[in-house]
């Protein structure tokens, strides 16, 4: 029989436009739903509509300026990378709800796992300042609203080939909360050096792994197999939220990190073993669209299981 696993996503996350040829686009959802409609697996998941987040709750990460200045920006760049048109400020409200609502679905037991397929992604989003595609750091402010609820421990993973500067900033002091990203290095952001442990009285609590261009499957499965798992059990968490970036496959035109598709079902399958605490994975990277559908729908699988 299969476990409980909700896929929260709604068509509002298709409103937040880019320009043309911009890799972060409504395309990516659009195969990855597409792909699931026509797979085994949508039919024996949980489908949610996720509800729009508050400015109180994003505020327990953002700062209530850098809030209004999304709210009111006109469209355009907001840095070489990052794009803002007229919904985006809607859209990024309810991708953190989906985290949100997952959350609540969790501490309820309405569901022991989840997968929120969302836009834009969260994880180069720092306290102030939107980058690398990121508008609200989604995760992030979903793990202080799980401590808010009583969750004690949370532990965030984060696969993205690009590190989560926003993330590891935001609880880098904090040790209830554990950051724990493999990532290629040197590369875009230009943060996750292995000598950043955190700091004050979250030294300990942030683990970095860098991977040089080239890196594949073998690297990764030793990662997620052997070193990952260890870390789990050490820190015992309540709940283990994990940045499911897919840009560290073979086929990604964005990195040079060369995981098989099998590779990231191993990844995948590890961090489902690594502990019982319930998961949630929120969408981040991944930018070939055919393999980005693919590798979702092998982590509903996996998680189904």
């Amino acid at each position: 029989m299969d476990r409980k696993v909700a896929f929260i996503y709604d068509e509002i996350f298709l409103k937040h436009e880019t320009p043309p040829g911009h890799p972060e686009s409504k395309e990516r959802l659009i195969a990855i739903v597409n792909h699931l409609k026509n797979s085994p697996v949508w039919d024996r998941l949980i489908h949610l509509k996720p509800r729009r987040a508050t400015e109180e709750e994003i505020a327990l990460v953002h700062e209530i300026g850098y809030i209004a200045k999304i709210k009111n920006s006109p469209p355009g760049y907001l840095d070489p990378d990052t794009y803002i048109c007229e919904n985006t400020y809607e859209v990024a409200c309810y991708a953190v709800g989906a985290v949100l609502d997952a959350i609540d679905g969790i501490a309820k037991k309405d569901f022991e796992r989840a997968f929120c397929a969302v836009r834009p992604p969260g994880h180069h989003a720092e306290i102030d300042t939107a980058m690398g595609f990121c508008i609200f750091n989604n995760v992030s402010v979903g793990a202080i609203y799980a401590k808010k609820l009583g969750f004690r421990k949370i532990f965030i993973i984060d696969f993205d080939v690009h590190h989560g500067n926003g993330t590891q900033h935001i609880f880098e002091d904090d040790c209830s909360v554990f950051y724990f990203s493999a990532h290629q290095f040197p590369f875009y952001p230009g943060t996750g050096r292995e000598l950043e442990i955190g700091r004050g009285a979250g030294e300990g609590c942030t683990y970095n792994i860098q991977l040089r261009a080239g890196a594949g499957t073998r690297e990764y499965l030793t990662i997620f197999q052997d070193i990952l798992p260890q870390k789990i059990r050490e820190f015992k968490p309540d709940l283990i939220l994990v940045s499911a970036g897919y840009d560290m496959h073979q086929e990604d035109p964005m990195s040079h990190i060369n995981v098989s598709t099998e590779g990231v079902r191993s990844i995948i399958r590890s961090i489902l073993n690594s502990f019982y605490a319930p998961k949630i994975f929120v969408l981040e990277g991944g930018y070939n669209l055919q393999v980005l559908a693919e590798c979702v729908e092998l982590t509903l699988s996996e998680m189904l299981i």
